[in-house]
Parts: C-alpha cells; sequence; structure tokens
C-alpha cells in the first residue's frame, strides 16, 4: 500500500532544501562521524544524512521503511560517486542488527512523527556500539513561526501527521528522560529549526 512518504519521495529533496537548518544539521553530524566509523542511517529518507555521513565514514547503511525513499537516496549516492553506502528497507522499531553493530546511529527527522519514540530511540542505542554515538536530529516544530505553521497545516491536508511538536526545552527533556546517557543539544535556526541530540555510550571498561 501507498503511504505519504511514497508519494512525496520524488519531491521530498526539494522540501528540504527549502529549509536552510536541514542541510547546515547534515554537514554538523557528518562532523560527528570518525574517520571509518561503520554508521547506520535509520528513517534516511532521501539519504541527505546518509551522504554527508559517507564523506567521512567507511561504511553507510541508508535505511528507510519507504522503497521510494531509498530509490531516490540510490540515485543521489550515484550521482555523487559514493561506493561505501548501501540501502535496505527497514523498521526503525525493530531493527535485525545484533547489539552494538555500529559506531554512529543517525535517526534525523523522525522522532516527532512516532507514537512511541522513547521505544525507538532505546533500540537505535542498542545497536549502537560501547564508545560509539547516537544522532538524533530532529525538527523542532513547536518554535517555527506562523508562516511556516500554515505550511505545515498544507501538508497535513495532504496526508503529513506528527505527534509531537518538540522546542528545544521539551525535546532535551525528552532525551534526558531516557536516562541513557549525558545529553548534548545544539539548535540550529530555520525555517522550522533543527535539534541535533547527541548521546555517547561509554565504551566497555578494559
Amino acid at each position: 500500500m501507498s503511504t505519504f512518504w511514497d508519494r512525496v519521495a520524488g519531491l521530498y529533496g526539494l522540501v528540504e532544501h527549502s529549509n536552510s537548518a536541514v542541510n547546515t544539521a547534515a554537514a554538523r553530524v557528518a562532523q560527528l562521524v570518525p574517520a571509518g566509523a561503520k554508521v547506520l542511517d535509520c528513517a534516511a529518507g532521501t539519504g541527505l544524512f546518509s551522504l554527508a555521513a559517507a564523506e567521512r565514514a567507511g561504511s553507510v547503511l541508508c535505511t528507510d521503511q519507504s522503497e521510494a525513499m531509498l530509490r531516490q537516496a540510490r540515485k543521489k549516492a550515484a550521482r555523487k560517486g559514493l561506493k561505501n553506502v548501501s540501502f535496505a528497507q527497514r523498521d526503525i522499531a525493530a531493527l535485525p542488527d545484533p547489539d552494538g553493530s555500529f559506531d554512529v546511529v543517525i535517526a534525523a527527522n523522525v522522532l516527532h512523527l512516532l507514537g512511541a519514540p522513547e521505544a525507538a530511540a532505546r533500540e537505535l542505542w542498542r545497536v549502537t556500539a560501547p564508545g560509539g554515538r547516537l544522532v538524533l536530529p530532529t525538527y523542532l516544530q513547536g518554535k517555527v513561526g506562523a508562516a511556516c505553521g500554515a505550511m505545515i497545516k498544507i501538508y497535513q491536508g495532504v496526508g503529513f501527521h506528527y505527534e509531537h511538536a518538540f522546542t528545544p526545552e521539551t525535546y532535551r527533556e525528552f532525551l534526558e528522560r531516557l536516562n541513557l546517557a549525558p545529553v548534548s543539544l545544539e539548535v540550529v535556526e530555520g525555517k522550522v529549526p533543527e535539534g541535533i541530540g547527541v548521546l555517547e555510550k561509554p565504551a566497555r571498561a578494559g
């Protein structure tokens, strides 16, 4: 069955580029990827964050529930000549990977869409390796101005839906309530601001 994300896959890149905060956030997230790291990007959409991470990573697994989104991501990776990005259709809430599989796990602009974002964040944390990073850039839709608020209502009219309108304060509170690790949060201003949450998993003793 076609979903909203399948239907908008061909235009999603234009939507992202209309909000410069997203592109800025992708560049900053790429700086958090150690050279040669093994990276998982969940709910990757058309691959903006995956492709940014690939500039430094050893390998990137770009995943999304929408195959139409992944087709767009594959095309973008091919145009950039990136050979270290692979693709898979995955459910963020039920990952097949063993514990601690990835040095960096990214899930960008998805937590606000989920009815149970806590469970998703814990699943992402599970597959983050000891000493690794969980990076959670998220739209702060509770901080948008009137013009962007009107645009969001138009999106809702064609099937878009979100569960949470985070502000910088409520997003930090959400991440801290997970009680997984100390929280770093950077806010990137824009039409729809972006909060880049980072949690670092302690390395194993010895």
